[in-house]
Formats: structure tokens, C-alpha cells, sequence
């Protein structure tokens, strides 16, 4: 059976961290680093969690301004706030 024209197609999300470009990236960047052995899903689960800590912060920045759409400027101010709070 075809799929009509009205249904949007959803696209596969990946479950799986994508370790080989992270190990790519890293020796690229700093191949003096010696990383243990899953440090690099370590780095991308935090990832993950700004990226979460970052719409959220946004989101509440937008709703604060009484928008219903997400601009540049509360995604700005969302990553002044979430760094400065990184930076501990």
C-alpha cells in the first residue's frame, strides 16, 4: 500500500550514540588524549543534557515573553543562563 501525499513520512531516529566520529573527532582535536574505554558516550550524554537544559531554559524564556515561537533571542539568553550555571 502507497503512502499518500497528505501522511508525512517520519524518519528514523538513531538510538545508538555515534561513538566512531566521536573517537574521530577527539583524535583529530587532541590526540595526545587518552580516554577510558565508553568515555566518549560520557561526552555525548552530556551533550544531551545541555542540549535538554538548553530548550527547556528556552522555552520557559519564550513563555516568559508571551511567545508561542522560539526566536534567537531566548535561545541567546537561554545559553548565557545554562553556561553560566556549567561553569559551576
Amino acid at each position: 500500500m502507497a503512502f499518500s501525499t497528505t501522511v508525512s513520512q517520519r524518519k528514523h531516529i538513531k538510538r545508538k550514540a555515534p561513538r566512531g566520529f566521536l573517537k574521530r573527532v577527539f583524535k583529530r582535536q587532541k590526540p595526545h588524549l587518552r580516554l577510558e574505554t565508553r568515555g566518549d558516550l560520557l561526552v555525548h550524554l552530556n551533550c544531551l543534557l545541555f542540549v535538554h537544559r538548553l530548550a527547556e531554559e528556552t522555552r520557559m524564556n519564550a513563555f516568559e515573553n508571551k511567545c508561542g515561537v522560539i526566536k534567537k533571542e531566548h535561545v541567546q539568553a537561554a545559553a548565557k543562563v545554562i553556561l553560566k550555571k556549567s561553569r559551576g
